[in-house]
């Protein structure tokens, strides 16, 4: 059993079995390759078989062979159809380990018998076929096998004709010994019937060693594989949690990333909030106040990618985002501006949805922007890290934010950048105003802002509910 179980780890033949250890996503993807791979042997198999039998007809014929019947044209009509069904059932992903097998035994089966015909074609004893440079066709069809990174059906494939030579050679040896006879003399064995004992051994001890060190390699090869699709899985899947640039940028790294790494860059930071999802939250089902949050960033993180901006991360209900941190971006205020008003008349559109989903009343915002000189780097411990942005633009955009409450506003920013968004271009699409000297919670100086207040027409805001809406949510 113990070897059982070995012969099954070297031939690969526990994938997605015994390789508990693996993911089914991770075995699923490797299957997929496998299928792929199949394809692509069809193919090539169709390609060969079909260039075979266009110099089969088309080429001059070799002398001396109208002594018997040629059975070449029929087999190799009959392969190709063959190939073609093959081919057709590789693409619609019908190919069972079963069928595989099946069509590795006609494979070799199909080439031995088109060498074994060589005899009876041009009128020689069986030893006649032993000489055929048709043989060689046999490592094409190991090699084939080895596109699939299995090494059980290149050992098969080896296998089949390991066992089909050997009959062959029987067949020779056992027949008319009036007109063959087994030699050591190598140029008695090419200019006569004779076979040489010595050469059918070094045939066969090469289509053992081909077929050995290829499945030797298959089993390196397919370690190999598992470590990359393993790895490429869950870097796909790790992608979904950072901004495609921060993984852009993880994953295109030359050097391994360290903690403590960084550099400063001037950056646009904005902050997104929603008013009081605590409090209302807490009176909502589970599953209610994660749909409707799920439903406002799938709202506003879109707008905030399609403005050049990262999300940084998610702070609860906050979202806070960079422009101009991960990637250089130009005008990265007048960007982060653009962006928060974006934001703001999305979420007025979309404002009836979310009461739809059982929020109770107008689902309100806060933004805010602010523009200065960042650390943008990592940070956390060898096993977690973190890419960030540390700096006073970041502690300046959540204090300022938090300054709506008092403010009445909904989208706050710093005359500073307000100022240098407009130096690029950037004009507002929505009332604000400017305040001078503003005091802000938390910071040590009066600030001089400009804010958007909230409109008097969105005090109150109703939404056509549907019969039983709320009830439903």
């Amino acid at each position: 059993m113990a070897f059982l179980e070995r012969l099954r780890t070297l031939t690969g033949f526990d994938v997605g079995q015994s390789r508990l250890d693996v993911p089914q996503r991770v075995v699923n993807e490797i299957r997929n390759q496998q299928d792929s791979a199949e394809i692509l042997i069809g193919w090539i198999q169709l390609l060969i078989i079909s260039l075979f039998g266009t110099l089969y007809l088309f080429a001059p014929r070799a002398e001396g062979g109208d002594f018997g019947a040629n059975f070449v044209p029929i087999a190799l009509g009959s392969y190709f159809l063959f190939t073609v069904v093959r081919v057709v059932l590789a693409h619609q992903r019908l190919m069972p380990n079963w069928l595989v097998i099946l069509s590795i035994f006609i494979d070799v089966s199909l080439l031995l018998g088109i060498i074994f015909s060589f005899h009876i074609q041009y009128g020689q004893h069986p030893a006649f076929y032993l000489k055929a440079p048709t043989f060689l066709y046999l490592f094409l069809f190991i090699a084939l096998r080895s596109l699939r990174f299995d090494a059980r059906y290149v050992l098969f494939t080896g296998l089949v004709a390991v066992i089909g030579w050997v009959g062959m050679l029987g067949f020779a040896v056992l027949s008319d010994m009036d007109r063959m006879r087994v030699t050591r003399n190598y140029v008695d064995y090419i200019t006569s019937d004779a076979i040489l004992i010595g050469a059918e051994i070094d045939k066969l001890t090469v289509i053992v060693a081909v077929t050995i060190i290829l499945a030797l390699m298959l089993k390196r090869g397919k370690a190999l594989l598992f470590n990359s699709v393993s790895s490429q899985t869950a870097a796909r899947d790790l992608q979904r949690f950072f901004s495609a640039d921060v993984a852009r940028s993880i994953t295109t790294s030359e050097n391994g990333l360290s903690a403590g790494e960084g550099e400063t860059r001037d950056v646009s930071v904005l902050l997104v909030d929603v008013r009081g999802f605590t409090g209302i939250s807490a009176d909502l089902p589970p599953e209610t106040a994660i749909r409707i949050l799920a439903r406002y960033q799938g709202l506003v993180v879109p707008i905030i990618e399609e403005a050049g901006g990262s999300v940084d991360k998610f702070l609860g209900d906050g979202i806070l985002a960079t422009f101009g941190a991960v990637g250089e971006l130009e005008h990265c205020a007048s960007a982060a501006l653009t962006c928060a008003e974006r934001i703001i008349q999305v979420m007025e559109q979309e404002e009836c949805s979310f009461m739809e989903l059982g929020w109770p009343g107008a689902f309100s915002i806060g933004l805010a922007v602010d523009h200065g000189q960042v650390m943008v780097g990592i940070v956390g411990v060898a096993e977690r890290l973190e890419f960030t942005v540390i700096g006073d633009p970041v502690n300046r955009t959540a204090k300022l934010e938090d300054a709506n409450k008092t403010l009445g506003s909904r989208f706050v920013t710093s005359q500073a950048c307000f100022l240098k968004a407009q130096r690029t271009g950037y004009v507002s699409t929505l009332p604000h105003q400017v305040r001078e000297r503003a005091s802000v919670a938390g910071l040590p100086e009066p600030l001089d802002l400009v804010v958007w207040p909230i409109p008097e027409d969105r005090q109150h805001v109703s939404c056509s509910m549907p019969v039983g809406g709320m009830a439903e949510s």
